[in-house]
């Protein structure tokens, strides 16, 4: 019974002993003072650009950019081929089938318009307030192989150009008008009428001694003319006066 009771009074305080330094353990632990972490600091929010901010300033922005670009692309095309401008769907769209020049008016001052046309409607970047036809659209280029805009400044009846009065061009594009139209016409690109005119054998025949061969000078004789067609002409008594009065004193007498 003694030794019973001596095991069990082992046992108790062995986990007394262990549960005590357990407990010392974790006061120990519990009375570490723990380190201050550092607070993290708070990010701010990067601002965004004010067209991505706007619910409708992106897609604005990206629209116009993708305008300028196609009008830049088309502008250098038809810089290649101004002639296809003519064609194009944009020409139609802005002109119809009427001409380039139908209902333009300059604009001046007092009823009277201008008896001539301004010099040029751009100097250097600046460009007038009312430009001409041509100068008001980039698209429009003057060449000698744009028939169709060419044909647009020529009459159908006479064949002739109209006066920039009429049209409204400048005279700077006029002048390129004139050229072109000329070149267009020496290539075969324009056609244009030539008058007939009926030409006279007796008048413009090589059968006479004037403009045929010439032949051998004859033998003077008195009285005889060098050539036979001398002796048809009949000279003006007053222009022979005029001349001996004017060279009398180198004339023999």
């Amino acid at each position: 019974m003694a030794a019973h009771m001596l095991n069990m009074f082992r046992i108790f305080s062995g986990q007394l002993t262990s549960a005590s330094f357990q407990f010392r353990q974790c006061r120990s632990c519990l009375q570490r003072p723990v380190p201050l972490q550092r607070p993290v600091p708070l990010q701010r929010p990067v601002p965004q650009p004010a067209l991505l901010s706007h619910p409708f300033g992106s897609s604005a922005a990206f629209r116009q950019k993708d305008a300028e670009v196609q009008a830049a692309q088309a502008l250098d095309r038809y810089k290649q081929r101004p002639w296809d401008y003519v064609e194009s769907e944009e020409y139609v769209e802005r002109y119809g089938s009427s001409a380039v020049w139908t209902g333009y008016r300059r604009s001046h001052k007092g009823g009277i318009p201008p008896q001539t046309t301004r010099k040029t409607c751009i100097r250097g970047h600046k460009i007038c307030g009312n430009p001409c036809p041509i100068c008001r659209d980039p698209n429009i280029i003057v060449h000698h192989q744009n028939v169709k805009l060419l044909q647009q400044f020529i009459s159908p009846h006479t064949g002739m150009v109209y006066d920039p009065t009429l049209t409204g061009v400048c005279m700077k594009q006029q002048k390129k008008l004139n050229k072109a139209i000329d070149k267009a016409r020496d290539d075969g690109l324009l056609a244009f009428h030539i008058p007939r005119v009926e030409f006279s054998g007796e008048d413009y025949s090589n059968s006479h001694d004037a403009v045929g061969v010439t032949p051998p000078p004859p033998f003077l004789i008195s009285s005889q003319p060098w050539y036979k067609w001398y002796a048809e002409i009949t000279p003006d008594d007053s222009k022979v006066d005029q001349v001996k009065k004017t060279y009398k004193a180198y004339l023999k007498p």
